[in-house]
């Protein structure tokens, strides 16, 4: 376990979640929403939803955890990184926070991650947002493969947000030093490596619900993606909106793959109003 910094906004709670020490953050009152990150090298529930955490907490109860082998997290030693392990890890938060019922919304590898909740605990999940979402299949594409076998360094660094990003003026330099030196703190690439390991489409096909218990879902859901996205495809996009009937859907032009950060008001304008019908 990295040593807590109190300067650290990354860095709020801390509790037992499945067994598993989880660093997580707990803001606002209401209707509990859970946020789940994306997988992506450095990341953190803070570095993913810092520009969301406030806004949606004037309504809600918003708690963002790091995933097991994610940000401040424990990486317990031999830890198999598995959808199952990480359901697991994310109904434990809720468990020892004594929350019966979440909206999960969920960015990316956290988009696939909220699918497995909703159709393996379909109680525990409220509605369901899934932004540049992984979950049904897709041959992997340059971008997320360039994501998975990352190896730190902040020429690496600058590539990956070139690739995130539609908007590359966004991406500063000071951003890609920011992640690049959180990308190299002491455990955190030794447990990245791991999750992802070459044929990394292996990676993409674990994380795939079947089609029938997407289908099965009964959830109000909010389907969100960058068109110029070039991690996820924006066919994933439409093929979720296919088979949730209960579905709407709200494609970004011009936008990459973090829609909270390239278009955050409007982002954050479309998932309350969501939130709250």
């Amino acid at each position: 376990m990295i040593e807590q910094d109190a300067d650290n906004p990354e860095i709020s709670k801390t509790i037992s979640a499945g067994g598993i020490k989880t660093n997580y953050h707990d803001v606002g009152s209401g209707d509990p929403v859970l946020l789940i990150h994306g997988s992506g090298p450095g990341v953190s529930a803070w570095a993913n939803w810092r520009l969301i955490i406030s806004e949606l907490s004037k309504k809600n109860r918003v708690i963002a955890l790091d995933m097991v082998g994610f940000g401040y997290t424990e990486r317990p030693e031999g830890f198999s990184y598995t959808m199952d392990a990480w359901v697991d890890h994310a109904i434990g938060l809720l468990d020892a926070l004594n929350i019966d019922k979440a909206s999960v919304v969920g960015n990316s590898f956290g988009g696939a991650l909220a699918l497995a909740m909703a159709i393996r605990h379909k109680d525990r999940v409220d509605k369901l947002v899934l932004m540049g979402s992984v979950g049904v299949p897709f041959d992997i594409t340059y971008g997320l493969e360039k994501v998975w076998g990352y190896t730190p360094s902040l020429d690496n660094m600058k590539e990956l947000l070139d690739i995130f990003s539609y908007n590359h003026a966004l991406m500063t330099d000071d951003l890609a030093k920011l992640r690049y030196e959180a990308s190299i703190r002491p455990g955190f690439q030794e447990a990245y490596a791991s999750m992802f390991p070459a044929p990394r489409q292996n990676g993409v096909d674990a994380m795939v619900s079947a089609e029938e218990d997407i289908k099965s879902l009964t959830h109000k859901t909010l389907i969100i993606h960058g068109r110029e996205d070039r991690v996820i495809p924006l066919q994933n996009a439409y093929q979720l909106m296919s088979y949730i009937d209960n579905a709407q859907m709200h494609i970004f032009g011009k936008c990459g793959h973090w829609t909270q950060i390239e278009y955050t008001d409007e982002f954050n304008h479309i998932v309350k109003r969501f939130l709250e019908t």
